[in-house]
């Protein structure tokens, strides 16, 4: 299960709604790469695939591949103000390890594998 907080949820109604495109989801996803091992995905699209796995959280249409879902099991979400902005943070239970930009990590079926690149 994936968690997006209300705050997040909000924000990202917000951002759907300002692309004016008819039928956009959240897609979130997991690939290879990054300095700790995987970078996570998100942004919208409107094209789902035989393999995806479609949640319905706070009112958004979330999509995520099959693959991905084990690395996401148990995501949190959530949208944090700064003085400079905001941004997008991500909480992953499976993660044994993450990258000092934040945006990548590491699994422990993962863990004495060699990363693919650095951030």
């Amino acid at each position: 299960m994936i968690q997006i907080s209300e705050t997040a949820g909000l924000k990202i109604q917000e951002m759907l709604s300002a692309e004016e495109i008819p039928n956009l989801f959240l897609r979130i996803g997991v690939q290879e790469g990054g300095c700790s091992g995987f970078s996570y995905g998100m942004g919208f699209d409107d094209e789902q695939h035989d393999n995806d796995q479609v949640l319905e959280i706070r009112d958004l249409k979330v999509v995520v591949d099959e693959d991905s879902m084990k690395y996401l099991n148990g995501l949190e979400i959530d949208w944090k103000e700064s003085g400079m902005g905001g941004g997008f943070t991500i909480h992953n239970p499976n993660a044994t390890a993450t990258c000092g930009c934040g945006s990548s990590f590491r699994t422990a079926t993962a863990a004495g594998k060699p990363a693919p690149e650095q951030c």
